[in-house]
């Protein structure tokens, strides 16, 4: 049973032919993939053979030397660079005789079979030849016959009329005798033609075609016995598991059980043998407290007035942390002795060795941390007994003045501006109220410098005159005159009141020492008042708020923030002693920080990434104008993503550029005011003009973005978001960019927080492959954008999802030109697809030859 018997057919040699083909593609792919991985396999072992050079970058010095592990780590190396070597050559044969050999079968392959096609061809034409002749031989028998029998018949009936002489009866005679030999030799050669035919037809189907088949099997079952043997070389050349790949990981093996911990830093141990460290004494230096006077002793707590509240504090602390200390001992020791059982009764396949090693490690992770818990316990429990000692002295009597320094008889406390001959209450007062507490902590020794706290607070206190070592030549916004307490104004009606302004464009303002402004923020879902300050470097106060509901910072607290920013300002003394920070400038609001309660919002007219968007009016000009609102519950992070529109418009003025107005941010919600551009959206005019607008009308629109591109692009400003559905459509159909949410005013920028809110289908494929922006970016959106210009709306690569049209588009293609789009237009497009950016045109560029296209065309057809 073989192809002789089964494979005669027509339709049994066509399907032979069928899988011949299919083995010469199923070569070609072995072929391709053999390729792959001669390449994979290379590299592989070029990254292993790295990574062995790497692992075997190890300190040549003596600080390593005796170190089993060590010695194991770089038998492992060398281990893997051999493996990288066996994987190297098995690339290289798999190369040599694997791929050549499949060539060579390949090759081959092709001339047996068509050299078996030709052959069948031939036997079977030979055989369709004599058929066909046999046909034409009976057909012509049959001619003949009739000729034979019309000639006997007209020779009978003149035979018979005229007797037996006569000429014309010569002539059909003569006729007759000639179709008569006629009909004998044709009657002769298809009997002999039939012979021949019959025998052939035998021969074809029991020898020739057999034969062939036969021939043909034998070598097809030739070339699987060659395939057989190229496909064991594979298998052979990708086998991992042979002995020489375990050999390298047997030498691993042995060099990993040769480790003993005991043995590991017995050379090291005796190479550095030392005596245990002598211990450090620490002492209290005496110089320190020479001059005092014998009220500040060495040793010895002080307890007075000034200290005796942080003492009882700290008091309370230490209790608390030997407490939780005391807490973390006995979780710990429990925790051992249930981990310990676990360990040991547990049900694993866990080997002993790694059991012990495991209860060891615990054992001895616990023993030191019981250890730590135990020092830090001596140590809390020796404070407090110094502490304790300190204020059992002092019994229930009250804590003794920590300075006996009268504040009648101190200069220091009194302004020299305080008016002679006044009484000696109204004096006193002044200097009551001119008394800082962190003057007086300033000439106390460095030991009892803390944190002052007023026990009353004044309702309204009034600001001290302005200290001399204030910056006296401060520029200062408009009335040079110290901010005034008497104004009745609220905190909000202040210009240098901020309102939400987010933290980053804070710093833009601040720019010279003494430069401050007040802002909130919100922090744990807490509204807080926050005072910044340019003082070497940008810093931040929370205002904090008292028991009484009053304001203040280290000082004296008011009933108003307000109050307690002008005291600061007017008093010229430092936010905080440790900041220094003083106010000397405030910083007004700019003119593009609008009220909220200066926009009237009228009805919503769409929705954004961040909130709706309203028509609205301002109450000072009767304007209409578009605004954009952030959402009171996003992150903070989305609001400054949401500001970052208005802080890039607010510096570009261009008529094919949406004009920034304002932004409000004294309260929620946080707004952005815009022109209003009363064509709305270009996607949604295309859409509903699309049988309307002309090729000219088409070509203004793509004029105008690539004028506003041109624009941004010397800015270096990198839109990442340009489309159709980002323009405006405004009077006279002139087109304007707009939603810079996703903008950036740099040359080039990489994203490094991910790609989600990513329009796939606008974006260039270096952003989206490695988040690289440039302006050529946006040069690949101008195209896409021109596409939606042309086909009136269209949606671009239509049909496709985002993952199929990257992948087309990483693939060489590119979306075909819309109905009726000018040529010149559609390969300005192409040339804005190119893949590779830098042979994308400029915006320059590009204006320059729309431009050229416009006035062309606008000449031609107007």
């Amino acid at each position: 049973m073989g192809f002789s018997t089964n494979l005669q057919g027509k339709i049994a040699h066509e399907a032979l032919l069928t899988r011949q083909d299919a083995e010469l593609r199923l070569i070609e792919g072995m072929k391709r993939c053999i390729h792959v991985k001669v390449k994979c396999d290379r590299d592989y072992a070029a990254a292993l053979s790295s990574v062995a050079s790497q692992g075997l970058k190890i300190d040549k010095g003596d600080d390593l030397v005796g170190s089993i592990v060590c010695s194991t780590w770089k038998t492992m190396m060398e281990e893997i660079e051999n493996t990288a070597k066996l994987i190297k050559q098995n690339s290289d044969a798999l190369e040599t005789k694997a791929l050549d050999a499949l060539n060579a079968l390949y090759v081959e392959k092709r001339k047996i079979r068509k050299a078996y096609q030709e052959e069948h061809t031939r036997i079977l034409q030979q055989f369709n030849q004599l058929s066909e002749e046999v046909v034409r031989k009976k057909a012509e028998y049959q001619k003949y016959l009739e000729q034979y029998k019309l000639m006997r018949a007209k020779f009978e009936e003149i035979y018979i009329k005229g007797g037996r002489g006569g000429r014309k009866l010569d002539e059909v005679r003569d006729k007759y005798q000639k179709a008569c030999r006629k009909l004998h030799l044709t009657h002769n050669e298809y009997v002999l033609l039939l012979c021949e035919a019959v025998e052939f037809e035998k021969d074809f189907r029991t020898v020739l075609l057999p034969g062939l088949l036969e021939y043909q099997q034998s070598l097809q079952e030739t070339f699987i016995l060659t395939w057989k043997q190229i496909l064991q070389d594979i298998a052979t050349n990708s086998d991992s598991t042979s002995d020489k790949f375990r050999e390298c990981y047997n030498r691993i093996q042995l060099n990993i059980e040769s480790i003993k911990p005991i043995d590991e830093y017995k050379d090291f141990t005796e190479k550095y043998k030392t005596n245990p460290a002598e211990p450090v004494k620490f002492t209290f230096d005496e110089s320190l407290v020479d001059d005092q006077g014998g009220k500040l002793l060495p040793n010895q707590l002080t307890v007075d007035n000034l200290t005796v509240e942080w003492l009882r504090n700290k008091l309370t602390e230490l209790e608390s942390s030997i407490k939780e200390n005391q807490e973390k001992r006995s979780t710990l020791t429990n925790n051992g002795h249930n981990g310990d059982n676990s360990l040991i009764n547990g049900k694993t396949t866990t080997t002993n060795d790694t059991i012990n090693n495991r209860l060891s490690l615990c054992i001895e992770t616990s023993k030191k941390e019981l250890n730590e818990l135990k020092c830090q316990e001596r140590k809390i429990s020796k404070q407090i007994e110094l502490i304790k000692a300190a204020l059992n002295e002092l019994g229930c009597e009250e804590a003794p003045s920590a300075c006996d320094l009268s504040i009648d008889n101190q200069p220091a406390f009194i302004d020299s501006s305080t008016e002679e001959g006044a009484g000696s209450q109204n004096t006193l007062n002044k200097h009551l109220v001119n008394f800082d507490p962190h003057r007086l902590v300033s000439m106390l020794p460095r030991a009892l410098r803390k944190p002052f706290r007023r026990r009353s607070v004044p309702s309204s206190p009034v600001a001290p005159p302005r200290t001399k070592n204030r910056r006296e030549s401060a520029t200062r916004s408009e009335g040079a005159d110290p901010l005034s307490v008497t104004t009745n104004k609220s905190l909000v009606d202040e210009e240098w009141f901020h309102g939400v302004l987010p933290r980053e464009e804070v710093v833009r303002l601040l720019r010279e020492d003494g430069d401050f402004l007040v802002r909130e923020t919100t922090r744990n879902d807490e509204c807080q008042t926050v005072l910044s300050v340019c003082w070497g470097g940008h810093k931040h106060f929370i205002v904090q708020t008292t028991l009484e509901g009053h304001y203040r910072f280290e000082g004296p607290s008011f009933p108003t923030i307000r109050e307690l920013i002008i005291y600061q300002y007017n008093s010229g003394l430092p936010v905080t002693q440790r900041s220094g920070a003083i106010l000397y400038k405030p910083i007004p609001r700019e003119r593009w920080e609008l009220n909220n309660d200066d926009v009237i919002l009228l009805d919503k007219i769409g929705r954004g990434n961040f909130g709706d968007v309203y028509r609205a009016q301002l109450k000072n000009s009767n304007e209409v104008v578009a605004v954009k609102t952030c959402r009171v519950t996003l992150p903070e992070e989305h609001k400054k993503k949401f500001l970052q529109e208005g802080r890039i418009l607010k510096q570009y003025d261009h008529p094919n550029i949406v004009k920034l107005i304002g932004i409000c941010v004294q309260k929620q919600p946080i707004m952005i005011v815009m022109e209003l551009v009363p064509g709305g959206s270009l996607l949604t005019f295309l859409r509903k003009k699309v049988t309307s607008l002309v090729e000219a009308q088409l070509m203004k629109m793509c004029l105008d973005t690539a004028a506003g591109m041109r624009y941004l692009e010397s800015k270096n400003c990198i839109h990442r978001d340009l489309a159709a559905r980002n323009c405006l459509v405004g009077y006279s159909n002139i087109v304007k960019i707009s939603d810079f949410g996703m903008s950036r005013e740099e040359e080039e920028y990489i994203v490094s927080d991910g790609m989600k809110q990513i329009p796939i289908k606008w974006t260039a494929p270096e952003a989206l492959n490695f988040g690289k922006y440039t302006s050529l970016c946006d040069v690949w959106s101008y195209g896409i954008l021109c596409w939606e210009i042309f086909s009136r709306g269209g949606t671009p690569y239509v049909g496709m999802n985002n993952s199929k049209a990257r992948e087309k588009i990483d693939s060489g293609y590119r979306m075909p030109a819309p109905e009726n789009t000018p040529d010149e237009m559609y390969r300005l497009m192409l040339r804005c697809w190119e893949y590779k950016p830098e042979n994308r045109p400029n915006f320059e560029q590009i204006y320059t030859v729309v431009e050229t296209l416009f006035n062309a065309y606008r000449s031609t057809f107007c």
